[in-house]
């Protein structure tokens, strides 16, 4: 049934783009690191600016091929639709004429390829893929016309991914322009003061009947102007935290025993982590919608826990004494770059002990005014937490499909569905 199927070595399909360029010479454009692209899903978190970053970096064209050579069994690949520079331990991989771009995608997203780039890899600690190894990786290639049907096949699952991404980033943003005008800007309360908005009347997102909820003047303290009758609190007292610690090494499994692990920030994904790891016999726990925060280096990054988890000494997990897992969320992200301070403290790496994040400082709204904002924002969550599981799902299933379509077990039809083969 592949008779007409050709065995290849990728390195008769794909070549390694290998233009460098400064970051000085480039501007603003877009640079990818191996921060940027998310663990196992291929997915792309965001990007940073060229500006922010030194050395020579390699150059990318939109629609180029990204895979993290840097620890390969990572799969970070992604296909880009930008221009832009990314980390020199990120390849830049192209089609070679007669190749679709997307079907030579997929063989490298494959986990048969990601195996044997790490079987391959040089290094004990920081184990990089051999482009002169990956090179004879055996690549089944179907006709160009079937390459691309394969493509489609399988972006389409990406691009409801993407769209599902886009949207919670849009609905994040909205949920955190609602606190920082709330908790941090003030502006309900400036508006009652400058008399803009008076009893009875509304404000675009303030209904009439919120008007009571918030106080009239602001005064001072120690963290500057904040609304009358709101307090000044610290992590320790406003919320309960909990500091990870990781289980002995012989607890761990790939298998799905016990509860999911994580011992740092490489886990996190958008919003939430990614389950890789998991543990029999957890000493420190995360509870669902708990908040999780990195507190060994890079000190500072913040998501959220998808179910009650074991969490390792890289992470903390933090819930405001209120309850509410929205206010909790967007509180942290409000004093993050407190947080982060720690970032270069310590003489090897940074980190925030248990003594310092219990004794920074935030704002202590009035309990009616938290409960108003869980009431506004949850439903924005919800739907982010919606639109992840669903994700999740499509993931699985591409996940699913990919191996059996690039190698024919699984023959497509047409770019509308495929039938199975006699293998």
């Amino acid at each position: 049934m592949k008779d007409e199927w050709q065995t290849k070595d990728f390195g008769e399909c794909a070549v390694l783009v290998r233009e460098t360029v400064s970051p000085l010479d480039i501007g603003d454009a877009p640079y990818i690191g191996l921060e940027h692209i998310e663990v196992g899903t291929l997915s792309l978190l965001g990007h940073g600016v060229a500006s922010n970053v030194t050395s020579t970096k390699s150059r990318f064209q939109r629609g180029d091929i990204l895979f993290g050579k840097l620890r390969p069994y990572f799969r970070k690949a992604v296909r880009t639709s930008f221009d832009g520079i990314c980390s020199t331990d990120i390849w830049v991989i192209r089609a070679k004429e007669g190749v679709d771009q997307g079907f030579l995608y997929y063989c490298i997203a494959s986990w048969p390829f990601v195996d044997f780039a790490n079987a391959g890899s040089e290094g004990t600690r920081m184990p990089r893929a051999k482009w002169e190894y990956v090179s004879r990786y055996k690549i089944l290639l179907p006709s160009l016309s079937e390459q691309r049907v394969i493509a489609h096949i399988l972006g389409t699952l990406d691009d409801k991914i993407e769209l599902n991404r886009r949207m919670n980033e849009t609905l994040e943003e909205m949920a955190r322009a609602i606190f920082k005008s709330w908790f941090v800007d003030f502006d309900p309360v400036r508006a009652k003061m400058d008399g803009s908005w008076r009893r009875g009347e509304s404000l675009p997102g303030m209904p009439a009947e919120m008007y009571d909820l918030f106080p009239s003047r602001l005064v001072d303290s120690e963290l500057g102007e904040i609304p009358e009758g709101w307090g000044v609190g610290i992590v320790g007292d406003c919320f309960h935290l909990t500091m990870g610690q990781s289980p002995p090494g012989r607890t761990y499994n790939d298998e799905g025993d016990g509860l999911p692990f994580f011992q740092g920030c490489s886990d996190f994904g958008f919003r939430y982590p990614t389950n890789r790891r998991f543990c029999t016999a957890p000493t420190r726990i995360a509870e669902s919608e708990d908040t999780l925060v990195s507190v060994r280096a890079p000190v500072g990054d913040i998501n959220k826990a998808w179910e009650r988890c074991c969490i390792g000494r890289g992470l903390a997990a933090l819930q405001h004494k209120s309850g509410s897992p929205s206010f909790t969320y967007y509180l942290v992200w409000a004093i993050q770059q407190e947080i982060q301070q720690y970032e270069h403290t310590g003489t090897v790496f940074g980190a925030i002990n248990k003594k310092q994040f219990k004794a920074l400082k935030t704002v202590e709204p009035k309990l009616a005014a938290v409960d108003l904002f869980e009431t506004f924002v949850l439903p924005l969550d919800e739907r982010i937490r919606l639109n992840v599981s669903e994700s999740r799902t499509l993931s699985g299933l591409r996940d699913t499909l990919l191996p059996k379509l690039i190698s024919g077990e699984l023959r497509v039809r047409d770019a509308e569905g495929f039938v199975e083969s006699v293998v």
